[in-house]
């Protein structure tokens, strides 16, 4: 997963020959997609960075038709379809003014997966949407209709200012990590271990995420490994907060004073990306976990897996041993689709999320708490079976 994949996702979706490929084209300004005048010519998702006018940096995702035919084009309307749960807002593209149990099919979709969406009439310039369809389309959708021409590029500020506007806000790269955490002159110590997964030469997303995000709240930002935190704490340094790596939460829960607060990179981007209070809530239900229980473990990001891996090694060894019992556990990596049964699970341990979008992480999350399965994430489960969960979530505490 790159980490451009964190700019909001537009997926563009609508029956094969619509021009969704022309749309993207006329966004990106390149020919990113193929076009042509045969039925089906896009397969597979094909993702796109790109800079919208008066949007800013963004995703684009052209899809196939959801109207393909076949045994192969079902499994292309399949991917389709999958698409929808990790997108930020959809453009709904018609033609020649169809619009029936397809386009239905989407929106009720958009509307599955709380996706804001607009719709678009395409190749106006050859035949103008019917006023009595864009009538019932408003009734029944609440969404008026743009009349457009990629061929024309006819209308083209008022889709983008339509894509601005649709934007759900909290997606831009506007992080607010410490939002209501700190004020102006604090001092915050991040604490980053350099173990054998940290990348060579530089530091991992979580902590360059959190020193910019402090720098902008005019925080006085100070950094250790946890090898050189008991010298720091003999400078006589009060720190007004701790942020450390969760996987050495056991070890700097001990050094840090009790009264100053202390915190992890990943419960921080839990709040920012997740869903914080189910994972508070969820966190607790590992003192009724019983031999033979199943635990899913939801990494976000494809990467080498190393001896000490937190997600694959260390959390499923830290659980055992903490609650005595023979557990199971099963590893997802990237946004891949969940084959098996969910409710064969009894906790859903989900990472922090660096590489992805918030809407990615709770659409993922949002079959297991509509199932009524608890959820945590890698920070809070670290924390809990190190005694700890209270002290580091007190922080966030109104």
């Amino acid at each position: 997963m790159k980490s451009k994949d964190i700019k909001p996702h537009i997926g563009i979706f609508g029956r094969r020959n619509t021009g969704k490929s022309s749309l993207i084209n006329l966004l990106t300004g390149q020919n990113t997609a193929i076009v042509s005048d045969y039925a089906g010519t896009t397969t597979d998702p094909v993702k796109k960075s790109v800079e919208i006018i008066s949007v800013g940096p963004a995703i684009i995702i052209d899809t196939a038709g959801i109207d393909d035919t076949g045994y192969l084009g079902k499994l292309r309307a399949d991917k389709t379809m999958q698409t929808i749960k990790n997108i930020d807002m959809a453009i709904l593209v018609i033609t020649e003014n169809n619009f029936g149990d397809f386009e239905n099919y989407l929106i009720d979709e958009f509307d599955k997966f709380e996706i804001p969406y607009i719709i678009v009439h395409n190749k106006s310039d050859l035949i103008e949407i019917n006023l009595d369809l864009k009538k019932q389309i408003l009734q029944t959708t609440k969404h008026n209709i743009l009349n457009f021409s990629t061929f024309k590029s006819c209308n083209f500020s008022e889709l983008t200012e339509l894509i601005k506007t649709t934007i759900p806000e909290n997606v831009f790269n506007k992080s607010g990590l410490f939002e209501n955490l700190v004020k102006k002159n604090d001092i915050v110590l991040l604490v980053t271990p350099i173990d054998s997964s940290a990348p060579e030469g530089r530091m991992i997303l979580p902590q360059v995420m959190a020193w910019r995000d402090l720098l902008d709240n005019n925080c006085i930002c100070m950094s250790v490994k946890e090898t050189e935190l008991e010298e720091f704490f003999k400078l006589d340094i009060k720190p007004a907060l701790v942020v450390t790596d969760s996987q050495v939460f056991g070890f700097v829960s001990k050094i840090v004073p009790k009264d100053i607060k202390l915190t992890s990179f990943s419960i921080i981007l839990s709040r920012l990306k997740s869903s914080f209070d189910d994972c508070l809530k969820g966190t607790p239900y590992i003192d009724t976990l019983k031999d033979g229980d199943k635990i899913l473990i939801l990494e976000s990001c494809t990467h080498h897996i190393t001896c000490d891996d937190i997600g694959r090694i260390k959390i499923p060894s830290w659980l055992s041993k903490y609650t005595g019992k023979k557990l199971s556990f099963d590893t997802i990596s990237g946004l891949s689709k969940i084959e098996t049964d969910i409710k064969s699970y009894k906790l859903v341990i989900q990472c922090g999320g660096c590489m992805v979008t918030r809407k990615q992480i709770l659409s993922r999350l949002k079959p297991f708490i509509d199932a009524g399965i608890p959820v945590s994430n890698y920070g809070m489960t670290i924390a809990y079976v190190n005694g700890i969960f209270d002290r580091v979530t007190e922080v966030f505490k109104k």
